[in-house]
C-alpha cells in the first residue's frame, strides 16, 4: 500500500470560486428529450382545462406533467420502473403537503413540513441516483402544494388529477422506445467513447489530462450502469458492452489508444444502424462482459448525512425568514435554498451566484412578457409551454440560463387561479430568492461535513486494495479471465470512486488537511496496473513480461 506522507496540502478554509461561474458550457446531447417530452406532457392536460373552464387545477395537473423531466438518460426498461417511482414520489409529497395544508393553516408549520419534505427528497434522489433534475421539481410541487388553499375534501380530487398526468407523462417519456429501442444504451456508449478518445489525445500526460481522464471513467461508469440496469442481456447489448471495454482500456492506456477509432465507433451508434465490433480477443469475449459494481443503496446513506442536515435546516430558516419579511409565498425561499445543496460548499456557493443571477434576470423577463401572457387564458398557457420547453433548452449549458425561463414560468403559474400584481410578485420573487439563497447558504456553512476527509482514507484503503489484488493476479502463471476482467473492472470502479470522493472533500470547508499526494501516488500506480492487466488479457499490445511486472508496482 501507498506509504507516502500526508502532506497539508489543502487549507482548513477555502476561497470561493467567482471566475466560470456564470460560463455557459456545452448543451446536454439530449437536451431536446426533455424539453420535448415536458411540453407533451404538459399542453393536453392544461388546454383540456383550459376548455373545461378550470385553469385554477393546473397546477396540479403540473405536478404530474413535470415528472417528464426525468430518466431521459436510462434505458427503456430500466426508465419504466424510474419513472414509477418518481411519480409515487410525487405523489407523496403533494399527498403529505395537501393534506397538512387542510389541516393548518399555520405558514410555521407548513415551512416546517416543507422542510423536512426537501430533505427526505434530497436525500432519496442523490442516493438512488435519478438524476437530473433531482429533488428541486418534486420539491417545487410538494412546496407550492403546502401553501394552495385546501380542504381534505379536495384532496382525493387533486391527487387523482397529478396521478392521471404522471401517467400521461410516463408515456410520454416511453414513448420513443417504439422508433429506437436500444437508443439510451447507444448514446451512453458513444459518449464514454468520445470520452475515453479526448484523454487519449492528451497521451495521458498532456494539458488537461486529469480532467480528462476523471471525465472518461465518469462516462465509463455511466455506460455500465446504464448497460447493466437493462433486462436480459441482447445482442446489441453485448455489442454495445465490448465498446465500452474499449473505451475502459483506452483510458488505462491512452498512449497506445487510437482516438480516431473510438470516434469512428461513436458515430456509428447514432441512429438505429448495426453496432460495430470491437474486435475484443475470441477467447476472453464471454468473460469480459457485465461485471456489476455499484453500491448498494444503503451504502449511499451514509454520506448524504450532512446534506440532509443542511438542506432541513436551510429549507427551514430560509421559509421562516421570509414569513418574517411578511412575504406571502414562503415556498419561494425554501425552493431556492433546497435548489442550492449539491457535494460540497464549493459546488453549494457556485449555485448560490447561479440561482440569484437565474431569478433576477428572469424577474425581468416576466415582466416583459406579463402583457403578453394577460391578453388570455390561451396565451397564459402558451407562454408557460415556451419557458418550460426554454428552461430545457438552456439549463444544460448553465444553471442560471435554465433559470431565467423557469422563474417567469413559476411567476405565470400563480396565475392561473387569477392574475395578480406584476409588480408585488416580481418584489416577492426577488426578496425571497435573495433571503433563501443567503439563509441557504450560511446553513450550509454551518452544518460541517468533517466525515468528507474520513471517506478520502476510505477510498484510498479501497484503492490500494484494488490494485494489489490486481497485482498477484498478474504475477500469477494462469489467473484465468474471469479472475482479471473482475480485477481490472473492480480497480477501475474504485479508482473513480477515489476521485470523485477526492473532488467532493476539496470543496469541503473546516476540515484536516486532504491526502492530496497519497491521492494522485494511488491513481499513477492504479493506472499503470489497469494497464498492465488489461495487456494481460489481451487487450492491448504485448510487450516485455518484466516491463508489464514492473508497471503492475506502485
Amino acid at each position: 500500500m501507498s506509504s507516502a506522507p500526508s502532506t497539508p496540502s489543502t487549507p482548513p478554509a477555502r476561497r470561493l470560486p467567482l471566475a466560470g461561474v456564470l460560463r455557459p458550457g456545452r448543451p446536454s446531447e439530449i437536451w431536446f428529450k426533455p424539453a420535448l417530452s415536458v411540453v407533451a406532457a404538459i399542453a393536453p392536460p392544461a388546454f383540456t382545462l383550459l376548455a373545461l373552464g378550470r385553469l385554477d387545477l393546473v397546477m396540479y395537473a403540473m405536478a404530474g406533467s413535470l415528472c417528464a423531466l426525468y430518466a431521459h438518460n436510462r434505458p427503456y426498461a430500466a426508465r419504466a420502473r424510474v419513472l414509477v417511482w418518481v411519480v409515487l414520489g410525487m405523489l407523496g409529497g403533494v399527498a403529505v403537503a395537501l393534506v397538512s395544508a387542510s389541516l393548518t393553516g399555520s405558514a410555521v408549520v407548513l415551512v416546517t413540513v416543507g422542510a423536512l419534505l426537501a430533505a427526505a427528497q434530497k436525500v432519496l434522489c442523490d442516493a438512488t441516483r435519478v438524476g437530473p433534475p433531482g429533488n428541486v421539481v418534486l420539491t417545487f410541487v410538494s412546496s407550492a402544494s403546502l401553501f394552495a388553499p385546501q380542504t381534505l375534501a379536495q384532496v382525493p380530487g387533486h391527487l387523482a388529477l397529478a396521478a392521471a398526468t404522471g401517467a400521461w407523462a410516463w408515456l410520454v417519456c416511453m414513448a420513443p422506445a417504439l422508433v429506437r429501442p436500444h437508443g439510451p444504451e447507444r448514446r451512453a456508449t458513444a459518449t464514454a467513447l468520445k470520452a475515453a478518445a479526448a484523454y487519449a489525445d492528451t497521451g495521458g500526460t498532456g494539458e488537461g489530462h486529469a480532467r480528462a481522464r476523471a471525465a472518461g471513467y465518469a462516462a465509463v461508469q455511466a455506460a455500465w450502469q446504464s448497460l447493466l440496469s437493462t433486462s436480459a442481456p441482447s445482442r446489441t447489448r453485448r455489442a454495445l458492452e465490448r465498446l465500452v471495454v474499449r473505451a475502459e482500456v483506452a483510458l488505462a492506456a491512452p498512449t497506445e489508444a487510437d482516438a480516431g477509432r473510438l470516434r469512428t465507433w461513436a458515430r456509428s451508434l447514432r441512429g438505429t444502424g448495426p453496432v460495430p465490433e470491437a474486435g475484443l480477443p475470441p477467447a476472453a469475449v464471454d468473460e469480459l462482459l457485465g461485471v456489476e459494481a455499484a453500491r448498494p443503496l444503503w451504502a449511499r446513506l451514509g454520506p448524504l448525512t450532512p446534506l440532509a442536515a443542511r438542506t432541513a435546516l436551510g429549507c427551514a430558516l430560509a421559509g421562516y425568514a421570509s414569513l418574517a419579511l411578511g412575504i406571502g409565498r414562503p415556498y419561494w425561499a425554501l425552493v431556492t435554498a433546497a435548489s442550492l445543496y449539491q457535494a460540497n460548499i464549493a459546488l453549494t456557493w457556485s449555485r448560490a451566484v447561479q440561482r440569484v443571477v437565474g431569478n433576477l434576470v428572469g424577474v425581468l423577463v416576466f415582466l416583459a412578457v406579463v402583457p403578453l401572457a394577460h391578453l388570455g387564458p390561451p396565451a397564459l398557457v402558451l407562454c408557460c409551454l415556451a419557458f418550460s420547453f426554454g428552461a430545457e433548452v438552456l439549463i444544460s449549458r448553465n444553471y442560471w440560463l435554465g433559470s431565467v425561463c423557469v422563474t417567469p414560468m413559476a411567476l405565470l403559474i400563480t396565475e392561473f387561479a387569477g392574475y395578480q400584481a406584476a409588480g408585488t410578485l416580481m418584489m416577492e420573487r426577488v426578496v425571497d430568492t435573495v433571503v433563501g439563497a443567503l439563509v441557504g447558504f450560511v446553513a450550509a456553512v454551518a452544518v460541517t461535513n468533517r466525515r468528507a476527509g474520513d471517506r478520502v482514507e476510505r477510498a484510498l484503503t479501497t484503492a490500494d486494495r484494488a490494485r494489489e489484488h490486481a497485482a498477484r493476479l498478474l504475477a500469477q502463471p494462469d489467473p484465468g479471465p474471469a479472475a482479471l476482467e473482475s480485477a481490472r473492472r473492480g480497480l477501475a470502479v474504485a479508482l473513480s470512486d477515489l476521485r470523485a470522493t477526492a473532488d467532493a472533500a476539496a470543496g469541503e470547508w473546516w476540515q484536516r488537511a486532504l491526502p492530496q499526494e497519497r491521492v494522485v501516488l494511488a491513481e499513477q500506480s492504479g493506472h499503470r496496473t489497469l494497464a498492465a492487466t488489461a495487456r494481460r488479457q489481451g487487450l492491448l499490445p504485448d510487450r516485455d513480461p518484466a516491463t508489464e511486472t514492473e508497471d503492475a508496482r506502485p
